[in-house]
Formats: structure tokens, C-alpha cells, sequence
């Protein structure tokens, strides 16, 4: 089940991010329990909820059109909670008017080969070398 994250939810999402094998924070502290409670405040960020368990969240930016966030579980991967929960976030970002949907992910792994099979156009790289991904809203 997908539903609209909570504050009680962030030491989870936390949790999650840390966990994560790939596209791992170099500085836990880039990321703040602030910045999520700002996409709280936006309605901008969701979890995947199985049996009482949150398996992964996804979070947007409304303001730029960009993904934010899409971690899941690692013992939870593969059942298509990432699928569900980008399609949430990009179904938000085209709500608000966003014809093109941005995202960045670290090179060489899965998130890149996920986002490449699915359509998403590499635009180069950022300024940390991570792979600059865009999709027609349309398209999400």
C-alpha cells in the first residue's frame, strides 16, 4: 500500500536511506530530518507500507520538477515497490505542471540501469558525476 508519509515515518525512511548498497550518502548529514519534513509539508513524499512495515518511499520537489528521493529496502527489492513509488512521485510532479521530470543517480549502478531501460533520456553529468536522467511527465 502507498500512502502519503508521516513524521512518525522519517526515522524509517532514515533507516532505509542508510541501508541502501548503492547510491549511499558520503555525508549522512547532506540530509536532514528537516528536509524531510519540508516534503511532508509539500505533500510531496510517500511510503510503501506491507504489513505494517514500511518497504520504501519516494519524495519530489515540486518546485524544480525533480525526483528528491526513491530508496527501498534492500531486503524488499524486486517486488516492484520502486516502480509503484516513482510512478507516484511523477504522477504529483504532473499535477503541478511539470512537462519534464529530472532525476540523478550515481554511475554504474542498478538505479542507472533501472532508469535507462525505462525510457529515462541521460542529459550528462552533475557537478558530483552522478547521471542526469529526464522523462517526458507524459512518459513517467
Amino acid at each position: 500500500m502507498i500512502r502519503d508519509a508521516t513524521t512518525a515515518d522519517i526515522p524509517r525512511m532514515i533507516e532505509i536511506r542508510a541501508a541502501v548498497r548503492e547510491n549511499r550518502l558520503s555525508d549522512p548529514a547532506r540530509v536532514t530530518p528537516a528536509d524531510y519534513r519540508r516534503r511532508l509539508d509539500d505533500g510531496a513524499i510517500w511510503v510503501c507500507e506491507v504489513d505494517g512495515r514500511i518497504d520504501g518511499f519516494s519524495a519530489c520537489d515540486s518546485r524544480d520538477g525533480s525526483i528528491w528521493a526513491l530508496f527501498v529496502d534492500p531486503g524488499r527489492e524486486g517486488r516492484g515497490v520502486g516502480r509503484a513509488l516513482l510512478a507516484r512521485a511523477c504522477a504529483k510532479l504532473q499535477a503541478a505542471g511539470h512537462a519534464t521530470i529530472k532525476l540523478s543517480t550515481d554511475a554504474g549502478t542498478r538505479a542507472e540501469r533501472f532508469y535507462r531501460a525505462n525510457g529515462w533520456n541521460d542529459r550528462g553529468r552533475d557537478i558530483r558525476g552522478e547521471v542526469l536522467f529526464e522523462k517526458a511527465a507524459s512518459e513517467a
